[in-house]
């Protein structure tokens, strides 16, 4: 990861803090992106001394020109976009007769339309320079539906749906995809889901964050196009 500029889009959640805490010792520029300035400029602030250098740029990803403005200011500060992490999301867990219209935009704002502005960005710059690699965190229930989920499952599935596409159109470009199905993981995501879960048997953000390295860090002729790691207390098989 040596003098590679990394993006991590929900830099200040559990995974992209976790991520960006073990690129900074290997020598990658970190470019780390979140709404929440007041846990995001401590989080840089912590990473200051990283030798490939770190940039805080506050972002609403909802926003189109924002996540413009986001790759625009990567490149200014380091000179290239190497790796986009989309590692935001939010989620809304209610019976699909409870899920009222803000709900539903909610979920397709941030979680489908955020994340396809910001890979829609990075991948404009990558596709110049003839290499890059998006890494798109879904979770497993942009994989398997699950009741409750109706909006949440939505908005993720249809990230896979344009992740795919994309991977298709900028393959001959060297720009790779890999998606990430984690279960449970233990982050601030379930701080604000009403459903009552046992947080104690997720996955740790820490697993998470070693598995987006290890795509990350594969032979370059060996892509990881899917990645799906559940907890042994909830497995999805099929």
């Amino acid at each position: 990861m040596q003098g590679k500029v990394v993006v991590i889009v929900g830099a200040t959640g559990g995974i992209g803090s976790a991520l960006a805490q073990k690129l900074a010792p290997l020598g990658a520029a970190l470019v780390l992106a979140a709404r929440d300035t007041a846990t995001l400029n401590p989080l840089a602030h912590s990473l200051a001394g990283a030798p490939g250098g770190v940039l805080a740029v506050p972002t609403d990803i909802t926003d189109p020109q924002q996540a413009e403005a986001l790759m625009q200011k990567a490149i200014a500060q380091f000179g290239k976009v190497d790796v986009l992490v989309n590692a935001a999301g939010a989620g809304i867990l209610k019976q699909y007769n409870k899920i009222e219209p803000a709900d539903l935009d909610a979920m397709l704002d941030l979680n489908l339309k955020g994340s396809f502005y910001t890979c829609q960005s990075a991948a404009n710059i990558m596709k110049e320079h003839k290499s890059g690699h998006i890494c798109n965190v879904i979770g497993i229930l942009g994989q398997h539906p699950m009741a409750m989920a109706a909006a949440y499952c939505a908005s993720k599935f249809g990230v896979v749906g344009f992740s795919k596409c994309m991977a298709d159109e900028l393959k001959r470009f060297g720009v790779k995809f890999t998606l990430f199905y984690f279960g449970g993981v233990d982050t601030p995501f379930w701080d604000q889901v009403s459903l009552k879960v046992d947080r104690t048997k997720m996955l740790r953000p820490e697993t998470a964050a070693d598995a987006i390295l290890f795509a990350l860090t594969a032979e370059p002729q060996a892509v990881p196009l899917e990645i799906n790691i559940q907890p042994e207390s909830h497995l999805f098989f099929g």
